[in-house]
C-alpha cells in the first residue's frame, strides 16, 4: 500500500504557519495585499479566484478583486497593471488565465513588477528559477516539492521524470528538481519509448492532461507519483493523469485526485504574497 500525499493536509499545516508569519508582519505595520484580476465569464477562472479571496481572508491578508467584462482593451487592462504595480498596499498581482482573446497574455504577465508577480511566470522570475536565484516560484510546482518532502523521500541522486513541458508545471519543476540534485528527464507528446523511460524513475511528475495516462506497467515498484491532472470525465467525476487504483498498489507514495496537488497551490500563491510583502518590508527600512 502506498503512502498517500495527502495535500490538504500538508496544505492545513501550511497555512496554520502562514497564518502566524501573516500577524507577525501586520504587528509591523504591513498587512499582506493580493490584487487578483479577472477578466470574462469563466466559470473555472471564477471559481479559483473566489477560493484565492477566501484563503487571503482566512489568513488575514488584504486582498482586492478586479473582474472586468470580457471586452476589456488590452491598454485598459494594462493600465490597471501599471496602477497596482505602483500600489504600495498591494505586494502581488495574480491576473487569472486564460485570458479571452484577443488579449495578449505574454504582453500582460510581462507588464507585472517582477517584484509582486506571485504567479512566478514574467520572464525576469522564469530566469531565476533557471539559475537558481529566485524569491519565487510558480504555485503548483512549489506545491509538489512540498509533497515530494512529505513522502519521506530525498529528491538527491534519484532520477526524476516529468511528463509535460508547459511553463507553468513541466519546466519549472524540472528545475527545482535539479536544483535538490535529483537527475531529471523531461518527457513531452514526442517521447519515443515514454514508458521504457518512465518505469527507470524513483519520482515521476505527471502533468499532460490526460485522464489516467500514466498505467501501472509506466511505474517502477517502489516509486513517489504525483498527479497534477484534473480531468473531468463523462460521468462528472474528476481524474488524474494517473491511473490511480492500478498505480497505488505499486507506489511508494503517491497523491489523490482531488486532494493531492490541488490544495498545495493556493496554499503556495499565499507564500509567494507574503515573500513578496516582506521583501517590500525589507526594501522601506
Amino acid at each position: 500500500m502506498a503512502k498517500i500525499l495527502s495535500g490538504k493536509e500538508v496544505s492545513a499545516r501550511i497555512k496554520e504557519k502562514l497564518k502566524a508569519e501573516v500577524a507577525a508582519l501586520t504587528e509591523k505595520g504591513v498587512t499582506p495585499g493580493l490584487a487578483v484580476v479577472i477578466v470574462g465569464n469563466d466559470p473555472a477562472s471564477k471559481v479559483y479566484v473566489g477560493r484565492k479571496e477566501a484563503m487571503c481572508a482566512e489568513l488575514g491578508m488584504y486582498s482586492e478583486k478586479y473582474a472586468l467584462p470580457e471586452d476589456t482593451a488590452q491598454s485598459e487592462l494594462l493600465a490597471l497593471i501599471e496602477k497596482l504595480n505602483s500600489d504600495p498596499n498591494i505586494h502581488g498581482i495574480l491576473v487569472q488565465l486564460p485570458l479571452p482573446e484577443p488579449l495578449d497574455e505574454k504582453a500582460v504577465i510581462a507588464a507585472i513588477a517582477p517584484q509582486k508577480d506571485v504567479d512566478a511566470f514574467h520572464p525576469v522570475n522564469v530566469g531565476k528559477i533557471m539559475i537558481g536565484d529566485y524569491d519565487f516560484v510558480p504555485c503548483t510546482p512549489a506545491g509538489i516539492m512540498e509533497l515530494i518532502a512529505e513522502s519521506g523521500v530525498e529528491v538527491e541522486g534519484k532520477n526524476c521524470v516529468v511528463i509535460g513541458r508547459s511553463n507553468i508545471v513541466g519546466k519549472p519543476m524540472s528545475m527545482l528538481l535539479l536544483h535538490k540534485n535529483g537527475t531529471v528527464t523531461i518527457c513531452h507528446s514526442r517521447t519515443k519509448n515514454l514508458a521504457e523511460i518512465t518505469r527507470n524513475a524513483d519520482i515521476l511528475v505527471a502533468a499532460v492532461g490526460r485522464a489516467h495516462f500514466v498505467t501501472a506497467d509506466m511505474v517502477k515498484p517502489g516509486a513517489v507519483v504525483i498527479d497534477v491532472g484534473m480531468n473531468r470525465l463523462e460521468d462528472g467525476k474528476l481524474a488524474g493523469d494517473v491511473d490511480f487504483d492500478a498505480v497505488e498498489p505499486i507506489a511508494a507514495a503517491i497523491t489523490p485526485v482531488p486532494g493531492g496537488v490541488g490544495p498545495m497551490t493556493i496554499s503556495m500563491l499565499m507564500r509567494n504574497t507574503l515573500t513578496a510583502a516582506e521583501r517590500a518590508c525589507e526594501a522601506q527600512k
